[in-house]
């Protein structure tokens, strides 16, 4: 994710600010990727903290504009909850919008999402049709860490949950060209196989024992549909951790000498990934001074690389498919 510039003065302005340092209110605005000093504003502003700009006054933002069901703000801790989901989904719109996905130009239907808050029951979220359920619940620090242990992942978070959900609706979207599912289950498997049957039996029986030299993730073998949004998931985090690390100000001889080099505009993925890894490396060293977890404790296998590859080359081609 870039770092901005302050429209009204000096200094800089990040992602998720609604002010700057001197309290003059500003708002981001995606298309042209820049924050503005004025209306009209999101209508989820005063709501749940939206900070984008809206098409005229009292309407929606883009990303507001895809939630057609907001959670039951009856339920405790419902609107704080929602603020955050919000919060990253906004963060992976903005990522996928780098690759011309979900914008005006974008000839393709958006991503609907169904927020839902959860009582007694769980929320299972998922992708159907181009409808993404979400569970807002899990914007709570301790529910997802109890989920996180209780399924023995290594990474669980919102972002990480927006990521994975958009990349099945992304699969969607490109199941519908003519080119993509041959190439697709050559690299990842026949997506026809029976779904629920698949993830009783990873449940049941768990991983297969090579799984870390075929897949990104335990989650990732139970099945090609689940293969696929881990590794674009796993794409999104990787790019965007390069982007954040270079617009942060941060060197590393891992980088290209180019000037303005752009990590989600590079064409060559194979060269991406292996500066992202280089990267992760450095900061999860860095973490581990602090006693803090690795901030991408996955390890990349020749099958996953070739995976990320045909992923980059689907996702970067944007949403024209060009």
């Amino acid at each position: 994710m870039r770092v901005f510039s302050n429209p009204v003065g000096a200094g800089s302005l990040w992602f998720d600010n609604l002010v700057t340092a001197n309290g003059v209110p500003v708002a981001y605005d995606p298309q042209a990727r820049a924050f503005l000093p004025m209306p009209p504003f999101c209508a989820n502003r005063e709501v749940i903290g939206c900070n984008w700009i809206a098409p005229k006054q009292g309407e929606f933002c883009r990303a507001c504009a895809m939630t057609a069901l907001a959670p039951d703000l009856s339920i405790p801790n419902a609107m704080s909850n929602w603020a955050q989901t919000e919060a990253a989904k906004r963060w992976v719109i903005d990522n996928l919008g780098r690759w011309n996905w979900f914008r005006p130009e974008d000839p393709g239907a958006p991503p609907v999402f169904h927020m839902l808050a959860e009582g007694e029951i769980p929320v299972p979220m998922g992708h159907v049709g181009g409808v993404v359920t979400i569970s807002v619940a899990e914007a709570d620090a301790v529910l997802r860490t109890t989920r996180k242990e209780a399924l023995d992942e290594p990474y669980r978070t919102m972002i990480g949950h927006m990521r994975h959900e958009i990349a099945h609706m992304l699969w969607w979207r490109l199941s519908l060209r003519d080119d993509f599912l041959d190439a697709f289950r050559e690299m990842f498997g026949d997506e026809r196989e029976d779904y629920p049957a698949a993830l009783q039996r990873h449940y049941e029986n768990g991983p297969p024992a090579d799984w870390r030299q075929r897949f990104l993730s335990t989650y990732a073998s139970s099945h090609p549909h689940e293969d696929w949004a881990e590794t674009a998931s796993h794409l999104l985090h990787l790019t965007d951790i390069t982007d954040s690390f270079i617009t942060s100000g941060m060197t590393s001889p891992a980088l290209p000498n180019i000037h303005g080099w752009d990590a989600y505009a590079e064409p060559d993925a194979e060269r991406l990934i292996h500066i992202a890894a280089s990267l992760v490396a450095g900061v999860n060293h860095v973490n581990r001074s602090m006693g803090l977890s690795d901030l991408y404790p996955f390890v990349l296998s020749d099958a996953a690389m070739r995976k990320l590859a045909f992923v980059h080359n689907w996702l970067r081609r944007g949403a024209q498919g060009l």
